[in-house]
């Protein structure tokens, strides 16, 4: 499983990709829109961001996964957005946009995430290495958004 550290860095370097090349590279990861996903820190009440892919996009809504790459925890920022489902998003470096973040039921989950295996088959590798659901999670704008 991948290091925080290493998990960090990863981020880190996207970021700098996107600023470097003034968003024309870094918008797309594995063939997915990537998005910026900003939540508030459930302990130090910062905000936190961190660099995604978007396997599914139904209109205004993403779908985003809690992988860590089939690690047996969730990400931090999938705890963040469970305590606190108010988010800010940035897709494929577009502007900031609130948006309210919901995890998705079993029930929920199952029609997605079997498209997202089939799309993506790393996140199938990814749910073979752990005992845990990895969950999905819905991003919705905000009712100033829409």
């Amino acid at each position: 499983m991948p290091s925080d550290f290493t998990l960090k860095a990863v981020n880190a370097v996207h970021r700098a990709l996107l600023r470097i090349s003034f968003g024309r590279l870094g918008t797309e990861y594995f063939g997915m829109p990537a998005l910026e996903l900003t939540t508030v820190g459930r302990k130090s009440g910062q905000p936190r961001s961190v660099m995604l892919t978007a396997p599914v996009v139904e209109g205004d809504d993403y779908i985003i996964v809690a992988s860590r790459a089939g690690d047996p925890t969730h990400p931090a920022w999938y705890w963040n957005l469970r305590d606190n489902p108010a988010v800010e998003v940035s897709f494929r470096n577009g502007p900031r946009r609130s948006m309210t973040a919901q995890v998705l039921s079993t029930e929920q989950r199952a029609p997605l995430w079997s498209r997202i295996a089939a799309a993506y088959p790393v996140y199938g590798d990814y749910q073979k290495r752990t005992d845990r659901e990895i969950p999905l999670v819905r991003l919705t704008p905000t009712a100033e958004n829409t």
